[in-house]
């Protein structure tokens, strides 16, 4: 009984340490494709989502000043229509 104790002890350890190693390799794989992933991205130039987000706020205050710089000017015309 002794020996199939230790028997199963030993094929529990091996599993044990198999799947340590499976882990490890699941890891290392992630790693590797997350790498070429972003140096796949790097090279199309694509912006990050923070860049985009900075655009498009930059974009947004743009056109806000526009549109009050356009009734400004709206107004100046119209007081030069009736000064006239």
């Amino acid at each position: 009984m002794q020996s199939r104790n230790r028997f199963l002890d030993d094929m529990s350890q091996l599993m044990t340490n198999a799947m340590g190693v499976a882990q490890g390799a699941r890891t290392e794989a992630e790693t590797a494709m997350k790498s070429l992933l972003d140096r796949w991205l790097a090279d199309r130039e694509f912006v990050t989502r923070e860049e985009f987000d900075a655009v498009r706020a930059m974009a947004q205050k743009a056109r806000e000043e526009n549109e009050v710089l356009k009734a400004r000017l709206d107004a100046l015309e119209g007081r030069d229509k009736t000064a006239s």
